[in-house]
This record gives C-alpha cells, sequence and structure tokens, in this order.
C-alpha cells in the first residue's frame, strides 16, 4: 500500500467514530426526542444519511486497497483513492441537512448533494474498476 492510500485510510478510520456516534445520536432521537418521532420525513431522510455515511466509508477503506493494483496515471489513481470518501462526506450531509430543521416537510437545497455525491461515487468507483481491469494478469 502506498503512502497516499495509507494516509487516507489513517484518517478515515479516524472518522469512523463520528459515523458511530451518529448512531447513538439517532438512537437517543428515537427514543428520547418526540419531535423527531413527528417527522418521518427527517427520520427517513436521516436513516439514509447515517446508513450512507456507514458503507460509503467502508467502501473507501476497501477501496484504498486496490487503488495501488491498479495501472492507472497518478491523476486517475488519485480520483478513485479520493472520490469513493468524497462522496461519503457528501451524499449523507445532503441528507442530514436539507432536514436539518425540526419542522421540515420537505427536503431543502441541500438534497442536491446526495446527487453531486451519487455523481462523485460513479466516477470514483468506475474509474477503480476500469484500472483494475486494465491490469494485465500476473504470469507464474
Amino acid at each position: 500500500m502506498t503512502i497516499e492510500s495509507r494516509r487516507l485510510a489513517g484518517m478515515l478510520l479516524i472518522l469512523l467514530p463520528t459515523v458511530m456516534y451518529g448512531g447513538v445520536t439517532l438512537l437517543s432521537m428515537l427514543i428520547n426526542d418526540p419531535s423527531y418521532l413527528a417527522n418521518p420525513l427527517r427520520q427517513n431522510l436521516w436513516r439514509a444519511g447515517h446508513a450512507h455515511a456507514g458503507v460509503l466509508l467502508v467502501l473507501s477503506l476497501v477501496a484504498l486497497r486496490y487503488v495501488d493494483e491498479t495501472p492507472l496515471s497518478g491523476f486517475w489513481k488519485w480520483i478513485a483513492r479520493s472520490f469513493i470518501p468524497i462522496a461519503a462526506i457528501l451524499m449523507p450531509l445532503g441528507f442530514f441537512l436539507s432536514v436539518a430543521s425540526p419542522d421540515a416537510k420537505a427536503p431543502n437545497g441541500f438534497i442536491y448533494s446526495t446527487y453531486l455525491g451519487a455523481i462523485v461515487l460513479a466516477i470514483g468507483v468506475l474509474t477503480l474498476g476500469v484500472g483494475l481491469l486494465m491490469r494485465t494478469p500476473d504470469i507464474k
């Protein structure tokens, strides 16, 4: 693993407790906050944000194990290495901030961050996938 991938993996592992904290926060809101329970839209989008944060963080860590095995140039390795974790920030951010108000009846403009995150994620995983397919098989 290159130093770039190792550093990013270290940062992502340090960020993992924030996702865990988010889960505890959601649980406490489910138990103790009647206003949270009174807004199904907010519940669903915050649940989606938390799920996307966790899954995309794990996907980011897994992808780092493969990036350095590709024959991609430095720029394309950077795309494959960084776009998945960027999506892990953009998508949950859009879910959370689009209904930050306890009285939200519809998502606000921040919801577009989820779409941007999906595009960034697609670019990252497609770049990594193409890079892995470009690699010539090891001859033994």
